[in-house]
């Protein structure tokens, strides 16, 4: 069984409003989204668009419900600007976890992800060479040192459209990357939408593992993508993600998986759906009664 004194539950924002659109729950207060994270079981939230910025006055609110900042996404953009650029802004940003008392940071290569755009998600999706995995591998150990000078730890974020998608791309990522300084954020969803097998993942990669999302899918809707050749936004939309118990994934031996390693930090349940279509304080009840059921957390 996982250890509820080492491990820790947390929601993302993306439920209640959609960053990538943000006309899918514009509806949705910030104030109301961490309130139901709270009311749902949850003690952790990542950083959503509406969160307030500045530090002073986020902290207070989210103290007063019990919830901590466990995560930010971080867009690198080292495939489309300069290098400097990414490791400046990087640092920008670790001056705010910092200040929240975070402990985790979660990047993404986005200077040539097809992710936000209108371009078919499993055709388009780019592929980089040896120069350029080179320059990653350099910008993710500089990123990963200077995290780590900051009691931070440094994550990947594997993602559906980008650079480092598949489990081949992960073991490139793994094979150039310093091992003592950046890690994997392990997403369940991401690895089953991409054709991967999500428990055979985690298995390979569980040493590299420092921060969990928890991330169901409707395979149907996946096959459908396929099928029509959709993009992203588009499979978001048509409902191709589900919070863990409501999809195809089975997360038993997945949280095995973590509980034979001892693992200790956070699992992040991150569904973003249509809020109109999926309730998300349903949902995140809905996720929350299926962890306890399924771990006793």
């Amino acid at each position: 069984m996982l250890d509820k004194n080492q491990v820790k539950l947390a929601i993302a924002p993306i439920a209640w409003t959609n960053d990538d659109m943000p006309d899918l729950g514009k509806e949705n207060t910030f104030e109301q989204c961490v309130s139901e994270m709270a009311l749902a079981g949850f003690s952790g939230s990542e950083v959503g668009s509406k969160y307030p910025k500045d530090p002073s006055v986020l902290k207070p609110m989210l103290d007063i419900r019990n919830i901590q900042i466990c995560n930010q996404w971080f867009s690198s953009l080292l495939m489309s600007e300069p290098y400097e650029v990414t490791i400046q802004n990087f640092k920008e940003q670790l001056k705010f976890l910092k200040a929240m008392g975070s402990g985790i940071i979660g990047a993404s290569e986005q200077g040539n992800s097809i992710q936000g755009t209108t371009l078919p998600i499993f055709k388009a999706k780019p592929v980089i060479n040896e120069e350029q995995w080179k320059k990653l591998a350099k910008g993710f150990n500089e990123m990963g040192k200077i995290a780590h000078d900051n009691g931070i730890t440094f994550t990947y974020h594997h993602h559906m459209g980008t650079c480092i998608q598949t489990m081949s791309e992960v073991d490139k990522f793994m094979e150039l990357t310093d091992p003592e300084l950046v890690f994997l954020l392990y997403d369940s969803g991401h690895f089953a939408f991409s054709s991967e097998d999500p428990v055979k993942a985690l298995q390979k990669y569980i040493k590299r593992v420092r921060h969990v999302h928890l991330k169901d899918i409707r395979r149907p809707i996946v096959d459908r993508v396929h099928a029509e050749k959709m993009s992203f936004l588009e499979a978001v939309r048509a409902g191709a993600f589900t919070v863990p118990g409501d999809g195809d994934i089975d997360f038993k031996p997945i949280f095995d998986i973590l509980a034979e390693n001892n693992y200790k930090g956070w699992m992040v349940v991150e569904a973003e759906q249509d809020p109109a279509k999926a309730n998300p304080f349903e949902y995140a009840l809905k996720a929350r009664k299926y962890i306890r059921e399924m771990t006793g957390l």
